[in-house]
């Protein structure tokens, strides 16, 4: 018999304080109240005096910052692109060697990045909650809140510029204003809830017939602001009498459609869906195919009826849980407190981490799953694996069901080496 234990009964972390921070942090109404009424359903204005950030949301990522980054961190494409006239400019316009020892061509390079952004360029530095630290940590906490993967991107433009044309994203967003003044424009979906392969290039008639129209939402966002918008909702915004900077959270919630893509997945092990079609039936025809088409939806609903909830779930933990990343660890001090681990050492999981643990019953192994990979330690170590990841023992030498010091410093070593702990 298999027994699997999830935490907190959902495979996830608690939400933590932190958590909750992040979320009240971008919008202006109690949690419950934003998921009944905006949550997937409309826009959200939040102003900065509505909000708890006394400095706006400049300690998250500032003009500085911007700057700092395109200039000393050696930046490399895709984490920059560059937006002028509704179009992405080519990354060899902004891009090339680095001189000595960094000869390779896709650095982004300071001078040529200049010359676009003083002619009215928007610059999209991407992928910010993996390479700046106040980022990094604010997609951890909101992603907590949000039970939801984010992104975290930044938009520079100049003044009275914009960078991108009328469009939907296929992703919810919250856009927190850093610098200067945004005037937006929102419009209803063309599309409601589109999907990832449903962009809006392909409605472009579309959206822009309806962005001629009156907005729903026609609103100037200053420093401190907060705006959610749920996916499908058109939108433009153009900078004011001088540059802006904001950021754009995404949030990449899975749908009831990657429910159907797992359960099709899953489908191929009924036989009657694997079935060939009959010798020689002209595909073309819909007489043809109307016999054969009547089958296999009643063949998918048979086998739909008997779908087992924990294989799809198992499909969607492997599909979601690489998408959000748990909290950074730093190896060298990690490498260095493997060293100097004694029984009096105190250890936590690494925050933000998702795991779900899960005992075997041929050997009576105990298989703790992560959001890239499996670890399989004796069944005697369960006790002492719950009591760590559940944050109840802290202290090496307390980890219950084992039966010396000895034991519980080889697992404590065997998990800090994994990084599932972490120095406390």
């Amino acid at each position: 018999m298999t027994r699997i234990d999830p935490p907190g009964g959902d495979c996830r972390p608690a939400v933590a304080s932190d958590a909750t921070a992040a979320l009240a942090r971008c919008v202006a109404v109690d949690p419950a109240k934003f998921a009944a009424d905006h949550w997937g359903r409309s826009p959200l204005l939040s102003r900065a005096a509505e909000l708890p950030n006394r400095d706006g949301f400049t300690e998250l990522f500032s003009p500085a910052d911007a700057d700092e980054l395109l200039s000393r961190r050696g930046l490399r494409t895709p984490f920059l692109r560059v937006a002028k006239g509704g179009e992405l400019v080519p990354a060899a316009s902004y891009t090339g060697g680095g001189g000595a020892g960094a000869e390779i061509d896709d650095q982004v390079l300071d001078e040529k990045v200049l010359r676009l952004y003083a002619d009215g360029a928007t610059l999209v530095l991407q992928g910010l909650h993996r390479i700046w630290p106040a980022l990094v940590d604010l997609a951890r906490d909101l992603g907590a809140a949000l039970a939801q993967p984010v992104q975290v991107n930044a938009y520079l433009t100049p003044a009275g510029s914009q960078g991108f044309a009328t469009h939907y994203d296929t992703h919810d967003v919250f856009v927190l204003q850093v610098d200067g003044r945004k005037h937006w424009r929102i419009h209803p979906p063309v599309l409601p809830d589109p999907l990832e392969k449903q962009p809006w290039g392909g409605r472009a008639d579309e959206v822009s017939a309806t962005a001629e129209g009156r907005p729903a939402l026609d609103v100037v966002l200053a420093p401190g602001d907060a705006l959610y918008l749920p996916r499908g909702w058109l939108h433009s915004a153009r900078a004011q009498e001088s540059s802006s900077l904001h950021l754009t959270v995404g949030i990449r919630a899975l749908t009831r459609y990657a429910l159907v893509e797992e359960l099709l997945t899953l489908a191929a092990e009924d036989p009657r869906l694997r079935a060939g079609l009959p010798f020689g039936v002209d595909v073309a025809d819909p007489d043809a195919v109307e016999p054969e088409l009547t089958e296999t939806v009643e063949a998918l609903r048979d086998w739909l009826l008997r779908a087992d909830p924990s294989a799809v779930a198992a499909r969607l933990r492997d599909r979601a849980w690489p998408a959000g990343r748990p909290a950074p660890i730093r190896p060298l001090a990690q490498a260095a407190a493997l060293a100097a681990l004694n029984a009096d050492s105190r250890v936590a999981v690494r925050e933000g981490l998702r795991w779900q643990l899960t005992t075997t019953g041929d050997d009576g192994s105990v298989v703790l799953r992560l959001f890239d990979r499996t670890i399989t330690l004796p069944g005697t170590c369960e006790p002492a694996l719950r009591t760590v990841l559940t944050g109840e023992v802290t202290r090496v030498g307390d980890l219950p069901g084992l039966d010396d010091d000895a034991d519980r410093l080889v697992l404590a070593r065997r998990l800090l080496k994994e990084a599932v702990l972490t120095p406390a």
